[in-house]
């Protein structure tokens, strides 16, 4: 090669390396520019996260659903949903395997009540014609039945009747009232012989009010029906015991246990409440006033108002966390020797409770004072063909 080409060559190259050098200088500092000014970067102006994919916002519970997640710790929890025409009810939490515990009780003007049911179908049959269900109690659903959830939830639906329908029906419920009971089929002797019921004859009462489908209203319930803004059928009975003696917690309330039959037992807690079976409500006989005042006759006809309001607020007091539903103890009590009068129902009304029974013969119709609710005695030697004559 000439030596003037190879010169050139070299000169050429020289000038290529030097203008990569300044190229490379050049992109170098540009980098650093970019690094050093966050604005000129890809996406300038958003957080790193924005960029990732967002996070699914959890659907939101359902008023059951979050009712269950209340009580979570409960493993009888059941979240009962309730669909009734004209009212918008939330979830009630009811617990699996006990009787339902006070079920709302709607009410409307023009309109009348005709109960909870386990199906759509149901409910549209007592509404069209509230007897059709309301004495099958595998149909209609209240405070009689126990508890029965599939995985935690459960939904009933109401029916509507009118208070025309209501009074049409002349429905009259009799309200049973025991006392003591014994295995003797002669009986006990003594002046209190007619208070003692053969245990046997208790029991085929029993499984008569079972066989024939009565219905069994609890005290909210009747209240309501009283008001005119229940449909009871004509084929409801309450069962119910005074004084809560030792043959009726060994003897007479495991029956109603095993039959599933719902009872009241009234009882006098002055020397604490008795322990009762699921299928009984416990409720006031009184604290210390099943006894003699100074006229002989019962406490509660001598005893002032105020007197009377604070016997029956302990005697409740007694009863909270006693057999089913007794924190709604104010709702009924039975008076000591059926004795009452003026103050009595004062007193009552002060404790505050809603209805009081007596010892008096009759039934229970739309209209009945409250705090004289009459009642069925059953004395001694009364079987099912008796028992049949006062109950229908």
């Amino acid at each position: 090669m000439r030596p003037e080409k190879q010169g050139t060559r070299v000169r050429t190259f020289h000038a290529r390396l030097v203008a990569a050098a300044a190229g490379l200088s050049i992109a170098t500092t540009t980098l650093a520019a970019c690094a050093a000014d966050p604005s000129s970067a890809p996406g300038a102006g958003e957080s790193p996260a924005a960029s990732e994919t967002p996070t699914p916002t959890p659907t939101p519970l359902t008023p059951a659903e979050q009712l269950l997640a209340d009580n979570k710790a409960d493993p009888t929890a059941c979240a009962v949903s309730f669909v009734v025409d004209g009212a918008d009810l939330p979830p009630q939490l009811q617990h699996n395997d006990r009787l339902y515990d006070r079920l709302p009780l709607p009410r409307a003007e023009g309109r009348a009540f005709a109960g909870w049911y386990a199906d759509q179908a149901s409910a549209a049959a007592a509404s069209a014609d509230p007897a059709t269900g309301a004495a099958n109690p595998a149909v209609r659903v209240n405070g009689s039945r126990l508890v029965a959830c599939t995985n935690q939830q459960t939904t009933l639906y109401g029916a509507w009747t009118t208070p025309a329908q209501v009074t049409a029906a002349k429905t009259r419920v009799p309200i049973m009232m025991y006392h003591q009971f014994t295995d003797k089929p002669g009986g006990e002797s003594g002046w209190l012989r007619g208070n003692y019921s053969y245990i046997e004859d208790y029991r085929a009462t029993m499984q008569y009010i079972k066989d024939s489908a009565f219905y069994l209203p609890t005290w909210d319930e009747l209240d309501a029906f009283i008001d005119g803004a229940l449909y009871l059928p004509d084929h409801s009975v309450i069962v119910t015991d005074d004084d809560a003696d030792p043959t009726w917690l060994t003897m007479a309330s495991p029956i109603n246990e095993q039959l599933q039959v719902m009872a009241t037992s009234f009882d006098i807690t002055v020397d604490g409440a008795a322990t009762q079976n699921r299928f009984i409500l416990a409720r006031s006989h009184t604290n210390d006033m099943h006894k003699a005042g100074a006229n002989g006759k019962g406490e509660m006809v001598n005893l002032t108002p105020a007197q009377i309001a604070a016997d029956m607020n302990a005697s409740v007091a007694a009863l909270e966390g006693v057999g089913v539903g007794a924190p709604d103890a104010h709702e009924i009590m039975a008076y000591p020797f059926g004795h009452n009068d003026d103050r009595s129902k004062e007193g009552l009304r002060e404790a505050g409770f809603v209805l009081a029974r007596t010892i008096e013969q009759g039934y229970v119709s739309v209209g009945s004072e409250k705090l004289a609710l009459p009642c069925v005695r059953i004395n001694f030697g009364m079987g099912v063909p008796a028992v049949k004559k006062l109950i229908g």
